[in-house]
């Protein structure tokens, strides 16, 4: 399927698969990924608030720049690998 739209909405969207998609720039309010997977994805420069992450396992990831809560992710590992 075929979306040529800049504004879409859909109530549900359970187990859709996207495959070379580009969302850059796009918005995403209340909207719940619990379960989701993702690979080969650019999130850089992407800004979360109010997420829930628990339980979420990140793999292979360059953290370069990631900041938690305004922490280096990269210093927190150094330290905790210390």
């Amino acid at each position: 399927m075929t979306i040529n739209s800049s504004k879409f909405e859909a109530s549900s969207l359970t187990e859709a698969s996207f495959k070379d998609v580009n969302l850059e720039l796009a918005k995403f309010t209340d909207v719940n990924l619990a379960g989701s997977s993702f690979a080969d994805v650019s999130l850089a420069g992407a800004t979360f608030h109010n997420v829930d992450l628990s339980n979420v396992a990140i793999t292979d990831a360059n953290l370069d720049g990631m900041l938690i809560n305004g922490i280096l992710v990269t210093e927190l590992l150094r330290v905790y690998g210390a």
